[in-house]
């Protein structure tokens, strides 16, 4: 059996790997360039929220109290007369340094699954393949497949999701790689 504290290595190298290929994506390509949708004012539509003083978090409007409420004939009302809306506040003052750095902790988390899973399928010096596999598609679920319940839910765009799933598979098999080249 091969110990969770021997893969430290391609644990480590997978975050970095994957950190480094994000990057490309998110910063070189045109890839994500059509995942949000512009408001037509957005100038009006900042304007009109900004008196309200939103403290960051996810918002959803009309939000019903109760299923009681939610099958009320003035809820109905409301939700018909529309827009339904569901908008997510940041942080004025967030910072990307920030926002990265937990990215490669994300990158570091997913692969110490994909290494947990792994050190309980498979031994020391497992073929290169057998390794990548497993890892790969820990890696792929983990980066990949939570995304598509907010299609089915909250209406986000399909081809964003679609997009990110690519690049969720681009981190499996960069994540699967590793584990395999590295595998003790």
């Amino acid at each position: 059996m091969v110990s969770l504290t021997a893969l430290w290595l391609p644990i480590l190298l997978s975050a970095v790997a994957v950190f480094v290929a994000s990057s490309i994506i998110h910063m070189a390509l045109p890839w994500h360039s059509k995942d949000f949708k512009k408001f037509p004012s957005e100038d009006g539509v900042l304007d009109a929220v900004r008196p309200f003083n939103l403290p960051p978090g996810q918002y959803v409007a009309p939000l019903p109290e109760s299923m009681a409420q939610m099958n009320s004939p003035e809820f109905k009302a409301k939700a018909e007369r529309g827009p339904r809306l569901m908008m997510n506040v940041l942080s004025p003052s967030s910072s990307m340094g920030r926002n990265l750095v937990l990215w490669f902790v994300y990158g570091i988390v997913i692969g110490v699954f994909a290494a947990y899973v792994a050190t309980l399928t498979l031994g020391p010096g497992a073929p290169y393949m057998t390794v990548f596999r497993v890892t790969s598609t820990v890696a792929f679920a983990a980066y990949a497949l939570a995304l598509w319940h907010n299609v089915i839910w909250y209406s986000s765009g399909l081809g964003a999701t679609v997009r990110s799933t690519i690049d969720g598979l681009i981190y499996g098999l960069l994540t699967g790689g590793v584990f395999g080249w590295l595998w003790p």
